[in-house]
């Protein structure tokens, strides 16, 4: 009495395949806008990161993750020694640099 009766809609009805395609394009242009707004960039990053503590060499000024900035004294293939005083070094791992500092920095603080 109150309730009317569903009928199920035919497969022409609906729009065959372009219906059901039209479905999913919201969720294929999520993707798109998630690669392009966060994976990229996080990649691009990581590559530029490499870069850098490949290029650190003997010399150089750095800043760590832990924010403890030193000269670099000593470079092996995981390691590097920092000067963070007249007499202190340090051994810490090539990816905990998380900046180059340009060259005078550390003198001129």
């Amino acid at each position: 009495m109150f309730i009317s009766n569903a009928y199920a809609a035919s497969a022409a009805a609906s729009g065959g395949i372009l219906g059901s395609l039209t479905q999913f394009a919201p969720i294929v242009l999520m993707f798109v806008a998630l690669y392009f707004l966060m994976i990229r960039p996080q990649m691009k990053r990581q590559k530029e990161h490499k870069a850098m503590v490949e290029a650190v060499a003997k010399g150089d000024e750095v800043v760590t993750a832990g924010g403890v900035l030193g000269k670099v004294t000593k470079v092996s293939d995981v390691y590097l020694s920092i000067e963070v005083q007249d007499g202190t070094e340090l051994i810490i791992q090539k990816s905990a640099v998380s900046t180059l500092l340009p060259k005078g920095t550390i003198k001129s603080l």
